[in-house]
C-alpha cells in the first residue's frame, strides 16, 4: 500500500472516530445536569468501558488484559486521558457543549507544536495553516462572547493540553501493541485510578444513568479504537486538522439533545472546517505523488 493510501485510510478512520466520540461528551453533560458528580461520571466512563471489553476478549479469543509493551509510556498515556476526561467533564458543568469543544480545540495546535519534539514529525507551513483555518471555523460556530471568562474555561484548556499528549503518545506507541490491548489497558488504568476516588462521591445510579453510561462506553471504546488505528496509518501532524470534524457531530448532538439550534454562522463554520480537511487531504496526495 502506498504512503498516500495509508494516509487516506488513516484520515477516513480518524474522521469517523470524531463523529462517534462526542456521544460520550453529550452523555457526560446530560448526567452532570441530572446531578451526578463529575468523578462518578468519569469512573463510570472507564468502568463501563472495561466491562464492555470483557465480551470482546472472549469473542475474539484475545488475551487483552495482559501488560502491554512499553508499560511506562502506556501508563503515562492512560493517566493523560484520565486527566483530560476529568477536566473536560468539569468544564462541561458550566459551559455549553459547543463552547467547551471550541475551547478544547486548541489541542491540535499543541499536537502540531510538540510533534517535532516527541515524534520527530516536522509539519510544514500549510499544515499549520490548515490547523489555524480549522480553529477559525470552530470560532465561527461558537462565536465566543467578549464578557468574563466562564469558570469552566480553564479546566477545558488544561484538558486540551492533556489530550494533546495523549494523542502524541498514542502515535508514539502505534504499531507496538495490539490496538484492542492498548484500549483495554487504558480502561483498566482508568478504573483502578478512579475506583478509590468514586467512593467519596458515590450516588446510586438509576436505570437511565446506567443506560447513558453504557452508551458512553460504546461510543468511547469504538471511537478511541479508531483513533489508535488511524495513527497506525498517518502521522499526528497530518491527522490533527481533521479532529475539527468533531464540531459537526457535536453540533448535531447539541441540536437534538440540548435544543441548541444551529444558526447560519454555524453552518459557515462547518463549511470552513470541512474545507480545511479536504485541502490537507489534497495537499497530502500531491506531496506523496510528486
Amino acid at each position: 500500500m502506498t504512503a498516500h493510501n495509508n494516509a487516506t485510510r488513516g484520515i477516513v478512520i480518524f474522521v469517523a472516530a470524531w463523529f462517534i466520540i462526542p456521544v460520550m461528551d453529550g452523555g457526560a453533560k446530560f448526567l452532570s445536569e441530572a446531578g451526578y458528580p463529575v468523578l462518578l461520571i468519569v469512573w463510570g466512563r472507564f468502568f463501563f468501558n472495561l466491562v464492555l471489553m470483557a465480551p470482546v476478549a472472549v469473542a475474539t479469543r484475545r488475551n487483552l488484559f495482559t501488560l502491554p509493551p512499553d508499560l511506562l509510556l502506556q501508563i503515562i498515556r492512560a493517566i493523560a486521558l484520565i486527566a483530560a476526561t476529568i477536566l473536560f467533564f468539569q468544564g462541561l458543568q458550566t459551559l455549553p457543549l459547543a463552547d467547551a469543544l471550541a475551547t478544547y480545540f486548541v489541542y491540535p495546535l499543541f499536537i502540531t507544536a510538540f510533534a517535532p519534539i516527541l515524534l520527530g514529525e516536522i509539519p510544514g507551513l500549510r499544515r499549520w495553516m490548515a490547523v489555524g483555518v480549522g480553529f477559525a471555523g470552530s470560532l465561527l460556530i461558537i462565536q465566543p462572547g467578549n464578557g468574563a471568562i466562564n469558570e469552566g474555561t480553564p479546566y477545558v484548556l488544561v484538558a486540551a493540553v492533556c489530550f494533546a499528549f495523549y494523542n502524541l503518545l498514542t502515535r508514539k506507541l502505534s504499531g507496538r501493541s495490539d490496538a484492542w490491548q492498548t484500549l483495554a489497558f487504558q480502561m483498566l488504568v482508568g478504573t483502578l485510578v478512579m475506583s478509590p476516588v468514586v467512593v467519596f462521591v458515590w450516588q446510586p445510579l438509576n436505570m437511565q444513568a446506567i443506560a447513558v453510561l453504557s452508551m458512553m462506553a460504546v461510543a468511547s471504546a469504538v471511537g478511541h479504537y479508531m483513533i489508535i488505528r488511524a495513527y497506525d496509518y498517518a502521522p499526528a501532524s497530518v491527522l490533527a486538522p481533521f479532529s475539527y470534524f468533531e464540531i459537526v457531530s457535536a453540533t448535531l448532538i447539541g441540536f437534538f439533545i440540548f435544543g441548541d439550534f444551529p444558526v447560519m454562522t454555524t453552518w459557515a463554520g462547518v463549511v470552513v472546517i470541512v474545507s480545511s480537511g479536504i485541502y490537507i487531504s489534497i495537499r497530502e496526495r500531491r506531496r506523496t505523488q510528486g
